[in-house]
């Protein structure tokens, strides 16, 4: 992509208003702890004493709206807490640029690390950021500073009062989790009944996986409800799996198949149902068609063999899916199974545990070419830069500067350049609305103070459509604030949009100077996810040679580190897509043939999975030569990928030219979900190998088409302007 069309496709992102779910008590639950804040401070001490209470109050509020499974009390805590820190901090420092200038590039190049956490780790250790850069504006003696962080931290405090005073839909993110899941492997049944090898995206159970993750606290309030869908889940899917193939499951045409259909039309209604009984709390409702469908009659029934497993196992899966989501309405606590605690539930760490796991995350990140790393390299520089840029400026309020860049600023191309735009034209709009009102209402502190409540409550309630519409109600609220503080619009609405725009351009120009392009890490991910594969399909397959409890808990631990491998290579080739960079090894259309291939290779290893013996049944040591082979072989392949090397599956060749007859019969699922990998790992190799000078070629050819794309779109604008 070029940067022409790379710029067009951020501004375009920027303005993009995204479908998602208003939540209006939630905004107005928090805009409520923002007006605690101010009120009181209003009218006990000062309009400026009020504004300057207020940071806490509303950053710790909007944490709360990121995604995050822990309860949104500990995130409002746990900002306003950092808030208060970093302002005490940041006092202590202020005043010499001597001493104040290294702690905020410590300061920045920490929360930059925070990224290695998560994102809401990230985005609350951005508030910090600024937070201290406002300290230039506080009262000049310790004392005063404390009782400044104090108000600060008391914003957090009330926050997570009323979040516990006035509960909102509790657990209903981790209920949408777990409800969305269902909905997906609902969605593949149906795709099924038309597409029998149609591919499956994991992500949806890997984030129902994240969101069952709990605290020992939270395990014992947690809803009974939330407890079993999510494993029903996973062993649905790959019975659905093994129904709709033609080869291991149901015949191609005839009577079977329409049957199969039968069947995977009234999962996908099972499954619908509970997925709505989950995320509203009611008892699931199934149309009785799809009840009556779900019996597998003993002497009609025209499955055969493995698709008539595949049927039966179907159907008790959705009975026990059934029986779970009927209790959806139930609010009394979860029973306490015995046994370990880390065999009870998937364990969260609490906060002091946390600090091990924190460290081991950051250190694994301080590498040179981690992103995680290169952006809190930026983001101190930034910080720096546009905080010394600011204070030669002949303008007040220079910290908007620097917290522009900040808040801006993200791991990646294209949410930096975007929430850039964004803020912007938020920033724009936002001042221009409030500026207008400020001049026709003239000085009223109370009055000004009411419009920066109603501000704060509309940018929360727009914060999931649009950073920019979310930042128009920002800029807004900040406007008011200051008004309410006594400062003419005169003086603060030209600073404010010039120190905003610098912020930004800082913040796209420090990108451009010292990136972290995903786009020549592609083979690199695509290896990893090849390796993942590997193992998880050894691991399968060990499970066949000698089905014991231990190999089919290595077996769930390689799926899951295959699920991964996956979600980062389409988070990279996601990111990579946008970037502004020629192809780094792989073209998009061999990095689109070579995504396929390891698709079709999940779904044979899937197909596999779905038909593993129980613990205790006869072992087959033919099967045990086949895993290795294929473990074998893809962690070759991987490094040959890495090295830019054609790879080579010849070991999982030889053993399936040596496979006994009598195994093909004892084992039909393997052998023939072994040569649908085989055939998938020749279609990756087709998709990857290639002499020097064919890559070269390929990607004069790619860059040719994206050419012509580029004069094709044009002369289309330029036919409709």
């Amino acid at each position: 992509m070029t940067w022409l069309r790379a710029l067009r496709e951020v501004v375009r992102s920027g303005l993009t208003i995204e479908e998602a779910r208003l939540e209006p008590l939630l905004a107005l639950r928090t805009a409520a702890g923002v007006a605690i804040i101010v009120g009181p401070a209003l009218w006990l001490a000062s309009p400026e004493y009020a504004a300057s209470a207020a940071l806490g109050a509303y950053s710790a509020g909007a944490a709360t709206f990121q995604r995050t499974w822990r309860p949104r009390k500990v995130i409002a805590l746990g900002a306003g807490v950092g808030l208060a820190f970093s302002t005490f901090v940041g006092y202590l420092a202020a005043g010499r640029l001597v001493t104040f200038l290294p702690l905020l590039a410590v300061w920045a190049f920490a929360a930059g690390m925070a990224w290695a956490v998560g994102s809401t780790a990230g985005i609350v250790a951005a508030t910090t950021v600024g937070s201290m850069l406002v300290t230039v504006t506080l009262p000049t003696s310790v004392g005063r500073a404390l009782e400044q962080a104090g108000v600060i931290a008391l914003g957090g405090v009330a926050q997570a009062v009323l979040i516990l005073l006035f509960p909102i839909r509790r657990w209903g993110a981790h209920r949408d989790a777990l409800a969305d899941a269902l909905a997906a492997v609902a969605d593949h049944a149906r795709r099924l009944r038309h597409d029998p090898t149609a591919p499956f995206d994991p992500d949806p159970l890997m984030t129902a996986r994240d969101a069952a993750a709990v605290t020992p606290s939270q395990a014992r309030t947690r809803p009974t409800v939330l407890h079993g869908p999510r494993g029903l889940a996973e062993r649905i899917l790959p019975a659905l799996a093994a129904l709709a193939d033609p080869d291991v499951g149901a015949p191609a045409e005839g009577a079977g198949r329409d049957r199969a259909r039968e069947l995977l039309d009234a999962a996908a209604h099972v499954l619908d149902a509970a997925a709505r009984s989950i995320r509203r709390g009611t008892p699931a409702e199934v149309p009785p068609g799809s009840t009556d469908v779900l019996r597998v009659d003993e002497d009609h029934e025209v499955l055969e063999g493995p698709a008539r497993q595949a049927a039966e196992r179907l159907v008790k899966l959705l009975g026990e899916a059934l029986e779970i989501a009927g209790t959806g309405s139930t609010r009394g606590r979860t029973p306490t199974p015995r046994g370990p605690a880390d065999a009870r539930f998937l364990v969260r760490p609490t906060m002091l545990p946390l600090v091990p796991v924190v460290v081991r995350a950051v250190r694994r990140e301080l590498r040179r070419d981690s992103p995680v790393f290169r952006h809190a390299v930026r983001l101190a520089a930034v910080a720096v830069l546009g905080y010394l840029i600011a204070t030669w400026l002949p303008l007040g309020h220079g910290y908007w500067a620097p917290i522009a860049a900040v808040m801006v600023m993200r791991p990646d191309f294209h949410q930096t350049y975007a929430r850039a735009v964004a803020r912007l034209a938020g920033t724009l709009a936002g001042v221009a609305l409030a500026t207008g009102m400020a001049r026709a209402l003239g000085p009223d502190a109370q009055l000004f103070g009411v419009l920066a409540v109603v501000s704060a409550g509309l940018s929360y309630t727009l914060i999931r459509t649009g950073y920019a519409y979310s930042q128009c109600f920002t800029a807004a609220y900040v406007v008011f604030l200051l008004a309410m503080g006594g400062q003419a619009w005169e003086q603060t609405v030209p600073e404010r949009v010039v120190l905003t725009l610098l912020g930004g351009a800082l913040a796209m120009l420090a990108y451009a100077v010292f990136p972290a392009w995903e786009t020549p890490r592609l083979p690199g991910r695509l290896a990893d996810w090849l390796a993942a594969n590997g193992r998880y399909a050894a691991a399968v397959l060990r499970s066949y040679a000698e089905p014991t409890r231990e190999h089919r808990a290595d077996m769930r631990r390689a799926q899951l580190a295959s699920r991964e491998a996956r979600a980062a290579w389409d988070e990279a080739y996601d990111q990579a897509r946008q970037e502004p960079v020629p192809p780094g090894g792989l073209t998009s259309r061999e990095a689109e043939e070579a995504e396929e291939a390891l698709k079709g290779f999940d779904r044979a290893a899937m197909l596999m999975e779905s038909h593993v013996p129980r613990a205790g049944s006869p072992r087959a040591p033919e099967v045990e030569r086949l895993a290795e082979a294929m473990e074998a072989d893809t962690a070759q392949a991987a490094v040959a990928m890495r090295e830019h090397r054609n790879p080579d599956w010849g070991r999982v060749e030889e053993v399936l030219q040596a496979w006994p007859d009598a195994a093909v019969d004892r084992s039909p699922v393997v052998r023939r979900g072994a040569e649908l990998q085989k055939q998938a790992l020749e279609d990756l190799a087709t998709a990857v190998s290639r002499t020097p000078l064919e890559r070269d070629m390929g990607s004069a050819r790619e860059q040719r088409r994206t050419r012509a794309a580029l004069a094709a779109e044009g002369d289309d604008s330029a036919r409709g302007w």
